[in-house]
């Protein structure tokens, strides 16, 4: 028997669930439901400039009360288990609830244990990671407090949301040591799993322009494969060919976790199968691929975009479109074409803004100002621009 039934069922209240849950609401389907535990929601783009010291951390949360959109249902419940044949979620405390539509966007997993050694020394030891809301003020204390000696920040392997967050950190780092006169006195590693800084040429030559003024070690096709939190030294290992073996010192080491879908995801028949356990959506029109009333949209799709809040902007939309003709029987009007943008700050006054689609092609919001190259009013945009956007726009489905 279940506990209750919805006409649309949307799993997390994260960015995508509040987004998607707004705009369902403004098109007229008044029985939305929510699924999301958590008191406190997070614009989890804001924590890079906290690392940096550009931010405080309370400027990054509110209530998730506060963001809930008036009219849809709040069930403070943690999703576990989905049976998409019967058309039925059940809840951690065992409560079910029946759903015509299902929206799935839990967000990503953070696998702290997939790199040996990181978990316990998260936070002391002059390690930290701005993948956590608690941990961004600790990257900027271990920053602020190094004056000489080795700094090292590493990117895993694998999609991660907001995949620029690992540099950005190196960047904002680098530019605050040299206002401070130290910046020659520290040793700066830059490890990234890729080629290049950055998939789209253009942006990567800019990119290893700022590299190279910063004076940054960069090593390429490589990550970091385990902490020893006693020595203060981390192990590097090549990921595909050009990639360096080597143990590195450390004074100051920022990690981005690896990442994949929630472990009760991967474990559902929503789910793609591979390591990564993504929620198996079709690429355009973010409709599942097996089951026609189950849509998915964030950091937990299976889409080949980069994951980032941006991406959620322009799926949205797509999703709240195909829900309502699904549910009205009619074919799927609306297409994604793999729009992401990745805000990249190079500096405390300048940043870069990469936006780009499925093809890697560029789509700049501003052409006016050259995509490949950082500008300071960018950085206007980051700071101020994007969370007015995020909070008074974006989640209230109008942006």
């Amino acid at each position: 028997m279940a506990t209750g039934k919805h006409k649309i069922l949307i799993l997390g209240g994260g960015t995508a669930g509040i987004t998607v849950a707004a705009r369902m609401l403004r098109k007229g389907h008044s029985d939305v439901a929510v699924v999301e535990p958590s008191d406190t929601h997070y614009y989890q783009a804001l924590w890079t400039l906290v690392g940096g010291g550009k931010a405080t951390a309370a400027t990054s949360a509110r209530p998730e009360a506060s963001v809930m959109p008036k009219g849809a249902t709040w069930i403070k419940n943690a999703a576990a288990e989905i049976d998409p044949k019967n058309n039925t979620v059940t809840c951690a405390d065992g409560a079910t609830y029946e759903y015509d539509v299902l929206v799935v966007s839990p967000g990503l997993q953070l696998d702290w244990n997939r790199t040996e050694g990181l978990e316990d020394t998260l936070g002391k030891n002059g390690v930290s990671s701005n993948y956590r809301f608690d941990l961004a003020p600790r990257t900027w204390e271990f920053i602020r407090n190094t004056r000489s000696g080795t700094a090292v920040f590493a990117m895993p392997s694998g999609p991660i949301k907001c995949a620029g967050a690992p540099q950005k950190i190196a960047y904002l780092a680098a530019d605050y040591w040299r206002r401070e006169g130290v910046l020659s006195d520290i040793d700066v590693h830059l490890i990234l799993p890729t080629p290049r800084t950055f998939g789209i040429p253009a942006i990567a030559d800019s990119l290893d322009a700022v590299v190279a003024d910063y004076g940054i070690h960069l090593h390429t096709a490589s990550e970091v494969t385990s902490v020893d939190a006693a020595s203060r030294k981390v192990t590097v290992a090549g990921v595909t060919e050009g990639g360096t073996d080597t143990t590195l010192p450390y004074d100051v080491l920022h990690v981005a976790p690896h990442q994949s879908a929630p472990d009760w995801i991967k474990a559902s028949p929503l789910s793609t199968g591979d390591a990564n356990g993504y929620v198996d959506v079709d690429a355009h029109t973010l409709q599942h691929v097996r089951y026609p009333n189950v849509f998915g949209l964030g950091d937990a799709g299976s889409t080949p975009n980069s994951k980032t809040g941006a991406a959620i902007r322009k799926q949205a939309p797509v999703v709240a479109a195909n829900i309502d003709a699904f549910l009205h029987g009619r074919p799927l009007p609306a297409s994604y074409d793999g729009y992401s943008s990745c805000p990249i700050v190079t500096s405390s006054r300048a940043m870069l803004l990469a936006e780009f689609d499925y093809s890697l092609q560029m789509k700049p919001t501003f052409p006016i100002l050259d995509p490949a190259e950082p500008h300071r009013a960018y950085w206007y945009l980051k700071k101020y621009g994007l969370p007015f956007m995020y909070w008074n726009l974006m989640l209230k489905g109008m942006a």
